[in-house]
C-alpha cells in the first residue's frame, strides 16, 4: 500500500530527504523540474507553442521558474513567465531561480496586481502560484488572477496542486482556484484528489516521483493508503493440488425479485467466475427457469418457501439486497440473519431496510461488509454535505462497528475497522452502468467465502472488480456488467 501523507507531512518529508540524502533544496527542487518537463512533454510536445507560465513567489514559483528554464532547453522558444508580485516574502530557492533565469532570454512580466493581466495571449498556461498547504478559499488579488486564467479558457497544467485547491479535508462547494486540465503531482496524489469534488479543481492528476526518501514516507503514521497491484498480488492465493469445490466455500446469494431478477443473475455470476465453490441464489419462483437457463452451476432456493434460511451455517458468505425488494417478509429474513450474528454482505435494498430499521444496524455481526453509495449512505447515517464529511462518517461508524464499509465512488474508499481508509485507484466512466454494484457484491462474497478476511476480500474485490472494467474499457465505449462479471476470472488469472 503507499501512505497517502497530508501536505504537513509531505513537507516533514522535503524536510528529512534534504537533510539525510543528502541533497540540497534548490537540486530538489530542480529533480521535481525535471519530473514536470517529462511528464509534459508527452503530452505536449509541439515546441511552437505559446506558453504562460504563473509563478508565485514561494517554492512552488520556484518550481515554475525552474520549468520555463528546462522547458527553454528542450526548445521551447515561446515562454513568457508571469511573476506574482502580491507578497513582500519570496522563497530562497524561488530567488536562485530567479536569478538562473534571469540569465535566459525568456520573456518575464511582473503582475503587482491582477488587473495588470489584461490578455493571456498563449496556447497552454502551467500554474505554480501557490502551492499545498491551503486550508481556506482564494482572496484578494490571488482570487482575480485565478477567475482570470480560467476565464482564458486554456488548457492548464498545475505544478503539484491547482492553485486554491485543498490538499486535504473538506473541500468548499464554492471553488474559486484555478481550473486544471491536469495536474502532474509530485512522490504521492493528494488526498483530496480521490474526492469528486476535486473534479472542478482538476480533470486528472499524474503523478511523478522527484526522490524523496520513500523508507520515511512509509513509516509516516497515516489513516489513507492506495492500494496497489503488487497488494492484489500478494493477498491472492493460487489454487492448490487436491483442492475441491469445498475448499473454495459456499455462498449464498439473497437477491432478485419477480421484475428485478437480473440483480440476482449478476451477483450469482460473478460470484461464479470470482471463484467461489458452490454458489446457491436464494431468489423467488418466478426466476427459475432464467437462473438454470443462464447459470446451471448455481443452485436455486426458492425464496417463496422460506421466512427464513434454514442451516445458515452451511455458507461461508451470505450476501443479502441485490435487486431484492423491501417488504416486511424481506425484514424479517435481514433480522433473522443478523440474529445468527456472523458476517454478511450487505447491499442495496438490504441497506435500504437497514436504514428503515436503525436498532437493526446497532447489531450488525463484526466483519460485516455494506457496501452503499451514496445515497444510501446517508440513509443509513444522515444527511452530508460533501465527500469529506461522508467520508468521516464512514471511518467513524466502520470503527464503531466493528464492520468494514465500501463506499462507492469512482476511488472508491474501504474503511476498515480500525479506522483506516483503503482507496481504490481502479475503475472506469465506461462503467457507468446499471448492475455494477451488483457484480461487486458478488466478487466480494466469492472471497469472503474462499476465507478471505472481510477486509481482504472488500480490497481484492474492489480492485479486480475496477481493473477488468479499465481492460474492457480499452475496446469498448460503455462497459456492461455482465461483460464484468464474465472477465473477472481471467483477470485474476493474470494477476496470479
Amino acid at each position: 500500500m503507499q501512505t497517502l501523507l497530508t501536505s504537513a507531512q509531505m513537507r516533514q518529508v522535503d524536510e528529512f530527504t534534504i537533510a539525510n540524502k543528502p541533497i540540497a533544496s534548490i537540486d530538489l527542487m530542480e529533480k521535481a523540474a525535471r519530473a514536470f518537463v517529462q511528464s509534459f512533454l508527452r503530452d505536449e510536445f509541439d515546441t511552437s507553442k505559446h506558453i504562460a507560465i504563473f509563478c508565485g513567489k514561494g517554492n512552488n514559483g520556484g518550481d515554475g521558474l525552474a520549468i520555463a528554464h528546462l522547458l527553454l532547453s528542450n526548445g521551447y522558444l515561446n515562454i513568457k513567465v508571469y511573476i506574482t508580485n502580491f507578497s513582500s516574502k519570496q522563497s530562497t530557492d524561488f530567488t536562485i531561480n530567479l536569478q538562473r533565469l534571469e540569465e535566459s532570454r525568456c520573456k518575464k512580466v511582473i503582475l503587482n496586481n491582477a488587473a495588470d493581466l489584461k490578455n493571456i495571449k498563449a496556447d497552454l498556461i502551467i500554474d505554480a502560484i501557490l502551492g499545498s498547504g491551503l486550508n481556506k478559499p482564494l482572496a484578494g488579488e490571488y482570487a482575480e488572477l485565478a477567475s482570470q486564467i480560467n476565464k482564458a479558457k486554456k488548457k492548464v497544467y498545475a505544478v503539484d496542486v491547482p492553485t486554491g485547491f485543498f490538499a486535504e479535508g473538506e473541500l468548499p462547494s464554492n471553488y474559486n482556484g484555478v481550473s486544471a486540465f491536469k495536474t502532474i503531482c509530485f512522490q504521492r496524489p493528494k488526498i483530496n484528489f480521490f474526492m469528486p469534488e476535486s473534479v472542478l479543481a482538476t480533470e486528472q492528476f499524474e503523478v511523478v516521483e522527484i526522490g524523496l526518501d520513500e523508507d520515511f514516507i512509509e513509516k509516516q503514521n497515516t489513516d489513507f493508503y492506495l492500494i496497489e497491484v503488487r497488494d492484489i498480488k500478494k493477498i491472492l492465493k493460487p489454487r492448490k493440488l487436491f483442492s475441491h469445490k469445498g475448499t473454495y466455500g459456499h455462498a449464498l446469494i439473497i437477491a432478485g425479485n419477480t421484475n428485478t431478477m437480473g440483480a440476482a443473475l449478476l451477483s450469482s455470476m460473478a460470484c461464479l467466475h470470482t471463484g467461489a465453490g458452490l454458489i446457491t441464489a436464494c431468489i423467488p419462483q418466478s426466476g427459475l427457469i432464467a437462473l438454470n437457463t443462464i447459470l446451471p452451476e448455481v443452485m436455486a432456493l426458492p425464496r417463496d418457501e422460506y421466512t427464513r434460511i434454514e442451516d445458515q451455517h452451511k455458507y461461508q458468505a451470505v450476501a443479502i439486497g441485490p435487486g431484492l425488494g423491501i417488504s416486511t417478509a424481506h425484514e424479517h429474513l435481514l433480522e433473522s440473519l443478523i440474529a445468527i450474528n456472523r458476517p454478511l454482505v450487505i447491499d442495496a435494498d438490504g441497506l435500504n431496510m437497514l436504514a428503515e430499521r436503525q436498532d437493526l444496524i446497532e447489531k450488525l455481526p463484526q466483519y460485516s461488509i455494506l457496501t452503499p453509495h451514496m445515497k444510501e449512505f446517508d440513509r443509513l447515517f444522515g444527511e452530508h454535505n460533501s465527500w469529506w464529511e461522508t467520508l468521516q462518517t464512514a471511518r467513524t461508524q466502520a470503527r464503531r462497528l466493528k464492520i468494514v464499509i465500501v463506499l462507492k465512488n469512482q476511488f472508491t474508499f474501504i474503511c476498515s475497522p480500525e479506522g483506516k481508509v483503503y482507496i481504490n485507484p481502479t475503475g472506469h466512466p465506461a462503467m457507468a452502468q446499471g448492475g455494477m454494484g451488483d457484480v461487486l457484491t458478488g466478487v466480494i462474497t466469492s472471497f469472503l467465502a474462499q476465507k478471505y478476511t472481510a477486509l481482504n476480500a472488500a480490497i481484492l474485490g474492489c480492485f479486480i472488480h475496477g481493473q477488468t472494467g479499465n481492460e474492457l474499457a480499452d475496446n469498448h465505449f460503455v462497459v456492461t456488467a455482465s461483460q464484468v462479471a464474465s472477465g473477472i476470472s481471467t483477470r485474476i488469472q493474470q494477476l496470479i
